[in-house]
């Protein structure tokens, strides 16, 4: 691959990870030799646009390359009922000595275990992988499992590997957001800065919505928020950060009902998980405490 492909495909990668998905895969037709790496970021480009199904028609279960790894995450993304089958699949593959394997294994295998909440179980597949981007996972994981002090750790590894790389610039804003106070401040810099050096994308967006919210200045967050509806109306974060927002200001209810209807409409999320559960949880305690006597007051003779 000359020097320029090679440069062509580190922009591909940056803009990959600042959310501008698009413009990466516009990348990828600048860069003539074939290469699995730029096969790897079209297909994740797909996935992080929720286009599952051109994944799963492209690549299909007899390539033994690690493009292999797109398709099992996309079923897991996009299949309900292949979850477990494709957990199963993701173990086998992982199942001893990973060192040999392509990074992408271990990138995927994190990220399903990571949406199945077994952070535990997603730091021993990481651990000791100075790849930036399991570096990164790392520190996800750390922060989902409110281990700042460990994270600030992980991150000063990150800055001595490559300070200046993208994947380091968002997880310092990411730490910032976790330790908040006037570190907030510091993370939306970073995410204006990025902003500025590539395109304000959802992501970066949503991201400096999170700081305002954090700061308590909700018209400028709801400015933010208003911006990212514009440019997708259903777009899960965005609607996850407006359903938080309207909670906190003096909302109708009708606008807070509609932003969870559009929510719940993201199935197999995070939230719609918990949600139906939290849901589940609460008919039945309903159902095991309530009053026996479910006649209207005035049906009952004294």
């Amino acid at each position: 691959m000359s020097g320029a492909e090679g440069e062509s495909l580190v922009d591909m990668e940056n803009l990959f990870f600042v959310g501008s998905y698009v413009p990466s895969q516009n990348e990828f037709y600048r860069i003539r030799t074939p290469s699995l790496e730029k096969d790897i970021l079209m297909y994740r480009a797909y996935i992080a646009q929720a286009r599952f199904r051109i994944v799963l028609d492209e690549v299909q279960e007899t390539n033994d390359t690690p493009v292999l790894s797109m398709r099992h995450l996309a079923e897991y993304l996009y299949v309900p009922e292949r979850k477990e089958t494709v957990l199963a699949q993701i173990e086998e593959k992982l199942r001893g000595d990973t060192s040999e394997m392509h990074v992408i294994w271990t990138i995927v295998g994190a990220t399903i275990y990571i949406n199945e909440e077994m952070y535990e179980t997603a730091l021993k597949l990481l651990a000791g992988n100075n790849n930036l981007e399991c570096l990164s996972l790392y520190m996800h994981c750390l922060l989902k499992m409110s281990r700042v002090d460990l994270a600030k750790q992980v991150l000063l590894t990150m800055q001595e590997k490559d300070d200046d790389a993208i994947l380091t610039q968002l997880s310092q804003a990411w730490l910032n957001i976790q330790i908040g106070g006037e570190k907030l401040q510091d993370a939306f810099y970073i995410f204006q800065d990025l902003c500025d050096k590539f395109s304000p994308t959802l992501l970066l967006l949503n991201g400096q919505a999170v700081c305002y919210l954090g700061q308590q200045k909700y018209d400028d967050a709801e400015r933010v928020l208003r911006e990212c509806l514009n440019r997708d109306t259903n777009h899960y974060d965005t609607l996850v950060n407006l359903l938080f927002l309207t909670q906190q200001k003096e909302g109708n209810s009708t606008q807070f009902h509609r932003y969870l209807t559009q929510l719940l409409g993201h199935k197999n999320t995070a939230f719609a998980t918990m949600y139906n559960k939290k849901k589940s949880e609460f008919e039945r305690i309903i159902k095991q405490y309530g009053p026996s006597n479910t006649k209207h007051v005035s049906e009952i003779v004294a």
